[in-house]
């Protein structure tokens, strides 16, 4: 009876720890004021090859004189597609975020936009993140600036090899657009953090981006610079992440009122 007992007791125990660990997997960020905060930056550094760029015949795609007309558009309809961009072994496109702070400054109220231009998407990285409680529209827009060209906007959130579908919206004329703010709803903690957006038409366009889980972000420029700023004082870690070359993860303190400085070096796959 004894040993059922505490067999019982222990059972227990590993369930509440259990349910602490997923309680704090899922807390909510929370918006607080910040005083004195400190700042990091840095750059992101690529090591090996750089990977060759596609070469897309445009002739084979649908819209093929038009597209065509995009600037990096080679003799013959070719257009070369770099899905990693290097300068002088700094890579540009690299999301860098903090992952563990729960509490800090507000989340930027401007909306996540993507252009269908040119046959193209921009911007190629960027981040998204799950739609607040109450929010309806003004979080995700889609917007088609091709005349006469219908693009069709397919979002997903990507897993290792698997998709999951998050709006497929068609976009028909010149000035359409396609606000996506409820599809972001469907994000979990923990399991999607790669967003991947494709046109159905043409699916050479493409571009993706970082699902993030609070304000603490940069996007790193040609030169490989990033920075990020408002931070309260503790000790984090920050994950340098691009969706081709993969990601990696270091800690650092930061100090009140003081700036911090860490680079990252991400090596080809």
């Amino acid at each position: 009876m004894k040993t059922m007992t505490r067999f019982a007791a222990l059972m227990l125990c590993l369930t509440l720890l259990a349910a602490q660990e997923g309680l704090a997997k899922s807390k909510a960020y929370e918006v607080t004021s910040v005083t004195n905060g400190g700042s990091l930056s840095g750059s992101v550094l690529f090591k090996g090859t750089v990977p060759a760029p596609i070469l897309e015949d445009l002739n084979k795609g649908k819209n093929a004189e038009f597209c065509s007309q995009h600037p990096d558009t080679k003799e013959g309809g070719i257009r070369p597609r770099y899905k990693v961009v290097v300068t002088d072994g700094k890579l540009k496109d690299t999301v860098v975020f903090i992952e563990n702070i729960e509490k800090g400054k507000d989340w930027s109220s401007q909306t996540t936009q993507f252009d269908f231009k040119n046959c193209d998407i921009f911007p190629k990285v960027s981040v998204v993140r799950k739609t607040p409680k109450g929010m309806n529209t003004g979080l995700v827009q889609i917007t088609n600036h091709d005349p006469d060209i219908l693009h069709n906007p397919h979002g997903y959130s990507k897993v290792g090899a698997n998709s999951k579908t998050l709006f497929n919206k068609p976009l028909p004329s010149k000035g359409d657009v396609a606000d996506v703010t409820k599809n972001m709803n469907r994000f979990k903690t923990q399991k999607d953090k790669h967003f991947f957006l494709q046109c159905d038409q043409h699916n050479f366009m493409e571009a993706d981006a970082r699902i993030i889980w609070n304000p603490y972000y940069s996007v790193s420029a040609k030169d490989g610079m990033f920075q990020i700023d408002q931070i309260p004082a503790g000790t984090y870690r920050i994950t340098a992440w691009h969706p081709y070359v993969g990601e990696v993860s270091q800690e650092v303190t930061i100090e009140s009122g003081k700036k911090a400085q860490l680079d990252f070096q991400l090596t080809a796959k």
